[in-house]
């Protein structure tokens, strides 16, 4: 069995090829495991700014199984999301073994992500295993590698000042929207939150981390908007208000915080093409534009309305981009903010670089001991034949002698003679069972480092092919 991965994140694509790449991909795990026969488990990560899938195959030596899945899997995506088939597989950066496990492990930890030490990445580990466990895609191997993952990352933000402030991409929002609704109105509200009226759209995760992010700042006025009509429940659950109308919520706003990745989706029947158009993005500019008269026509006498903020953290873009043009309207995507994101110090990095290595090194030894382990237990089983035969053939020679001196078969005492035989026999493996363990570790480091090679060296081709 060996780990494959095919990852794409904001490093290697722009976010607006990577919506494109992951749409679709809630299937992709499942549908690899129904349809590619090497693939034994799959786990699929799918957040604001990275689309990785993780596989469990079962791969030969040659390394043709590692070519096949590879090009299966992204045939797969490229028919989920509408790209190519050339440009899906161009898109994803393709690792084996222990790189997998690297790379998953340095993810995690929230050194992979667009604002470096983030700590919603491990939350969003943990539900992506926890789907594929729904979807009944994971494998025993996965099972391993992605809870090593989720404490690898626990040990990270225990023993090293990574993500020690919060920093996550929610809160980079909220930073950079302050910047602007503070801008002009410091005296009116003090450089406070509190009194800041927002409205939330998406009842996910994201919109979760918001509520609290919002809450440690002091706002105490959240009103959340969902087209899948679960804001009541949401707001019931998170102490908030729920808006039925979400163009009356904006009417009165001063920041919006958009987080549903709902795009796209539209209700059952509707096949009139104005109003799926319409539907495209949750929050549209008509919709916006609207908001904004409703909050002139309330302005009355003042020069103009209270300017909004709207921050759209959706990776599948929850807001129409010409809402930006709307006068008195500031727009903050996921772009705006990767080039905001703040660096991080390296001496805080290298520690937990350093703490992700040496789990990586132990989840390798681990996984590769369990071929060991397999020939060990072989040895034992071989041992337990050597001591039943032993053991008998004591019985026997007790039972003869017994029998001469006019005893009873019943005077040998079996078990104790088991038990010297089994602990003679046991002792006299400790060499045999180093040895062969050694040997078994050694076979399947090669076996997997000629795996590894042989997918290398089929990306060196690919390459070469390029330039040519």
């Amino acid at each position: 069995m060996v780990l494959l991965s095919l990852t794409a994140s904001h490093r290697e694509l722009d976010l607006d090829a990577l919506e494109r790449l992951s749409t679709g991909s809630g299937s992709v795990g499942r549908v690899a495991v129904g349809s590619c026969g090497p693939v034994q488990g799959a786990v699929v990560i799918s957040t604001c700014n990275r689309f990785e899938l993780y596989l469990d195959v079962d791969a030969p030596l040659h390394g043709d199984a590692v070519r096949h899945t590879t090009k299966h899997v992204a045939a797969l995506v490229a028919a989920g999301s509408g790209v190519s088939e050339e440009v899906a597989a161009d898109s994803f950066t393709v690792r084996t073994g222990p790189e997998v496990t690297s790379h998953l492990f340095t993810v995690a930890a929230g050194l992979d992500s667009m604002v470096v030490g983030e700590r919603e990445i491990a939350g969003q580990v943990k539900r992506a295993l926890a789907e594929a466990r729904d979807d009944g895609t994971t494998s025993k191997t996965l099972e391993l590698l992605f809870q090593t993952a989720s404490r690898t990352s626990k040990r990270v933000g225990t023993r090293t000042e990574l993500g020690a402030a919060g920093r996550s991409v929610v809160s980079l929002g909220l930073d950079l929207a302050g910047q602007d609704l503070w801008r002009g109105r410091a005296a009116e509200l003090d450089a406070s939150w509190r009194g800041l009226r927002v409205v939330l759209i998406g009842t996910g995760s994201y919109a979760g981390a918001s509520v609290a992010a919002l809450r440690a700042r002091g706002c105490d006025d959240v009103r959340v908007y969902s087209r899948s009509g679960r804001a009541e429940v949401f707001a019931q659950g998170h102490d908030v208000e729920a808006a039925p109308d979400l163009v009356e919520a904006l009417a009165d706003a001063d920041l919006v915080v958009s987080c549903s990745g709902a795009r796209g989706r539209r209700p059952g029947g509707v096949t009139d093409g104005r109003a799926e158009a319409s539907l495209e993005y949750v929050l549209d500019a008509a919709a916006v534009v609207r908001s904004r008269e409703r909050a002139a026509a309330a302005a009355g006498e003042e020069p103009e309305p209270r300017p909004l903020v709207v921050l759209d953290l959706a990776l599948h873009r929850d807001v129409d981009p010409r809402v930006a043009d709307v006068e008195g309207v500031l727009l903050y995507d996921l772009g705006t903010l990767k080039a905001h994101a703040p660096a991080t110090a390296a001496d805080v990095v290298d520690r937990a670089r350093r703490i992700v290595d040496d789990a990586a090194a132990g989840f390798e030894e681990t996984r590769l001991g369990r071929a060991a382990d397999a020939a060990v237990v072989a040895l034992f089983d071989a041992a337990e034949v050597e001591v039943r035969r032993e053991v008998d053939a004591a019985v026997d020679r007790l039972t003869t002698e017994l029998a001469a001196r006019g005893g009873t078969p019943e005077e040998a005492d079996v078990d104790a003679i088991a038990r010297d035989v089994r602990k003679r026999v046991h002792a006299a493996l400790h060499g045999e069972i180093v040895a062969v363990r050694a040997d078994a570790l050694a076979r399947a480091r090669a076996e997997e480092a000629a795996v590894v090679a042989g997918a290398e060296a089929l990306v060196e081709d690919a390459e070469r092919a390029d330039r040519r």
